[in-house]
């Protein structure tokens, strides 16, 4: 436990907080908010109320995210399938919200000193709102603290898609496709998130238990956060319960924990688990030379 607590927390945040070590905070964490229809739906409200009630929830969180200085936050807002496939009248509502948040908060990220940027086909967004998000991130492209990123009509097979197009490009245009080197890093820079470190956290709201199309690349190896809380009644606390979470599983990327590392004892037919109560796994001779 620490005494510092960053200017801006409320009683509750800094008591969480003073539990959390500032030296593993995550770099990144991204968010699924999910559960407006859900929350509207059980106080007999419009769909809509819920998209507007999350408004405030998008505010708590980028603040607190700013204050406990998290470089990164990405927020999946519209996906494409949104965009596609719900009413043409919610979806014109969500356009308007969009347009009226951006002008609405503004001053908020340039105080928190934050930066805005956007992933997603944003050419297939409407004219006027591209236009106010332009003006939402050239005002605060000078802000230096934490990168707040909105998935707009996002879909990650989508940014698969547009990374394999753009490399297909590059190569034509530098000798030809037959010269073309696909590996992991050349991927990477063809991501719509190059200029993001891959989320170190994932946080997913009301409960449910998938990604939903969202930066499936990026979150390889990401920490998995599911909170039952509906968006639009998340906050900044609920944002230090997930970290706190976080910081209590220990990360490997494929390796093993600590203490993993020496020799197993072989297994044998007569045996029926090992230490680890693990049941046996047989193997079975290869015939390929």
């Amino acid at each position: 436990m620490h005494d510092k607590v960053p200017a801006g927390l409320d009683r509750k945040e800094a008591e969480v907080y003073r539990h959390l070590d500032p030296g593993r905070l995550p770099k990144h964490i991204a968010i699924i908010m999910d559960g407006n229809g859900r929350w509207a739906k059980r106080r007999h409200m419009p769909r809509v109320a819920g998209h507007r009630a999350g408004v405030a929830a998008v505010r708590s969180t980028v603040e607190t995210a700013a204050r406990i200085h998290i470089p990164a936050l990405t927020l999946y807002a519209f996906s494409e399938e949104n965009w596609k496939k719900r009413p043409k009248s919610e979806v014109d509502f969500l356009m308007r919200l969009l347009s009226r948040y951006l002008k609405a908060e503004v001053p908020t990220l340039n105080k928190n000193n934050v930066r805005l940027e956007y992933i997603g086909r944003q050419h297939e967004l409407p004219a006027d709102v591209q236009e106010r998000m332009e003006w939402a991130r050239a005002s605060t492209a000078a802000n230096s603290g934490m990168v707040l990123t909105l998935a707009l009509n996002y879909s990650a097979r989508s940014e698969l898609v547009d990374a394999f197009r753009s490399m297909l490009t590059a190569a034509a245009q530098n000798g030809g496709v037959e010269h073309i080197c696909i590996d992991e890093d050349t991927v990477g820079r063809h991501l719509y998130t190059r200029h993001l470190p891959d989320p170190d956290l994932v946080v997913r709201t009301s409960g449910e238990m998938r990604l939903s199309n969202f930066l499936l690349w990026q979150l390889a190896y990401a920490e998995i956060y599911v909170t039952s809380t509906l968006w639009p009644d998340f906050r900044g606390l609920h944002l230090l319960e997930g970290i706190a979470e976080y910081q209590k599983r220990e990360r490997r990327y494929g390796g093993l924990n600590h203490g993993e590392g020496h020799a197993q004892k072989p297994l044998t037919t007569g045996d029926t688990e090992d230490h680890r109560g693990i049941p046996p796994v047989y193997s079975v001779p290869s015939v390929v030379k």
